[in-house]
């Protein structure tokens, strides 16, 4: 058997939305089961994010610090972003967010890995670049607002984020997924055999 997720979609007799927001939506679809019967599904329509492993030069993690709302904490996490616009490259949408949450830039882009955050209830797809090479940005620095007016910055070796994870102190989705294939690529067959930044994501397609 090969392990491997595969395309399916399963008949949907009827659909409707309840709530539209600015950026997100829920949906409910009304499902027909194996067996026949129709089962109503309720999930969250989101336009997919891409989030930035970026790595210094000393094996440190660029981190920053944000008001996380719905669950009443403060994380500590990877720059991310949501695909703003339709089809847009998601390596532009992470070099854009690498900007904007971090002045910084980077040189060497490749994908570390693709994950679906909550797929029981939200068809959320993540892209997580690993991000090298970098520098300080030139140009005026973003101006932030919201949540991001609060946030703070870091750069945390590697080892002690691997360990902050398996001890239940770090929680956020894209900083456990990146941290961890990021040591398992160097255990694997080096951050050198990355997927190029710009590989095909069925998830998300979108225009080189």
């Amino acid at each position: 058997m090969t392990i491997k997720d595969t395309p399916e979609e399963w008949e949907i007799r009827s659909s409707e939305t309840p709530f539209r927001g600015a950026k997100t939506s829920v949906r409910t679809d009304a499902v027909v089961m194996p067996d026949g019967s129709v089962a109503r599904r309720d999930y969250q329509v989101h336009p997919g994010s891409v989030a930035i492993l970026a790595l210094d030069d000393d094996d440190r993690v660029l981190l920053i610090k944000q008001y996380r709302h719905p669950v009443r904490q403060k994380l500590w996490e990877i720059p991310a972003g949501l695909l703003d616009v339709p089809g847009e490259n998601p390596l532009h949408a992470a070099q854009r967010e690498l900007y904007e949450e971090a002045h910084v830039k980077a040189e060497d882009w490749r994908v570390l890995t693709d994950v679906y955050t909550t797929p029981g209830g939200c068809d959320e797809s993540v892209r997580i670049f690993l991000a090298r090479g970098l520098s300080e940005a030139r140009g005026e620095r973003f101006t932030a607002e919201h949540e991001e007016t609060d946030l703070q910055h870091a750069r945390v070796p590697v080892d002690e984020l691997v360990r902050g994870v398996l001890a239940g102190e770090l929680h956020n989705n894209c900083l456990v997924v990146g941290v961890l294939s990021l040591v398992a690529a160097r255990g694997g067959d080096g951050l050198d055999a990355l997927r190029p930044a710009e590989a095909p994501w069925p998830a998300r397609p979108f225009e080189a």
